[in-house]
């Protein structure tokens, strides 16, 4: 559903602006069409928008569209907490709050982030996948205050994207009340991410154990809740 109070699309807009407009109309009809041209269409046709236009805004395909889906999911995540509000909060209380907004954007939309999921599991689309996760975590760290740019930069987005993809798996099949299960499995998750600094630390001590990242992601990924 397009935001309330939301501005008809001016007539000589962009291929670029159609495709932002339409971006979070998609989901919702991918779940009855899948990501496809049919989907497409039938966005442009809720919000009004020139069917032919909103077909070439959209002529690369289904990862295309899901990525522009995404996109429109890390605006709608931005555009809920200012800047002040997020300050306020410690660094751990940031982080639930922007993953639990995603949660948020993404409840109705459960069918169609399951299907835009199997088309990215497919092993042509894994690349595409691993950056629109990655970009995802940059965005949440980003709009957290992080300004990092050196091996802490790589290593805050590769556990948070890490985190995000295990709790959307929750996520998507967690029938309770308020999705409450979802909910406790992100904070034990956010833990392992504040515990991340002392791991690292076994990175610079000398004599330290090494430290393995993908052993670490494993763990992060498919540890017991």
């Amino acid at each position: 559903m397009l935001p309330k109070n939301r501005e008809p699309l001016r007539e000589d807009a962009t291929l670029d602006e159609v495709r932002d407009y339409l971006a979070p109309l998609l989901a919702s009809q991918a779940a009855f069409d899948g990501w496809n041209e049919q989907a497409v269409t039938a966005a442009a046709r809720q919000a009004g928008v020139d069917v032919d236009m909103a077909g070439l805004a959209f002529n690369d395909g289904p990862v295309d569209m899901i990525d522009a889906w995404f996109q429109s999911v890390d605006q709608a995540m931005a555009a809920r907490f200012s800047e002040e509000q997020l300050t306020a909060m410690k660094i751990r209380e940031r982080i639930t709050a922007l993953v639990a907004a995603r949660l948020e954007i993404l409840k109705p939309e459960r069918e169609g982030m399951r299907r835009a999921l199997a088309i990215l599991a497919a092993p042509p689309n894994l690349r595409k996948a691993a950056k629109l996760g990655w970009r995802a975590a940059d965005k949440m760290w980003r709009l957290a205050g992080d300004s990092a740019t050196d091996f802490n930069y790589y290593t805050k987005r590769t556990t948070l994207s890490a985190v995000y993809g295990s709790t959307i798996s929750v996520f998507l099949d967690d029938e309770s009340d308020d999705y409450a299960e979802t909910l406790a499995f992100l904070d034990r998750r956010i833990e392992n991410i504040m515990q991340f600094e002392k791991v690292k630390a076994k990175i610079i001590r000398p004599g330290g154990d090494r430290f393995s990242m993908a052993r670490f992601v494993g763990r992060l990924r498919y540890r017991g809740a």
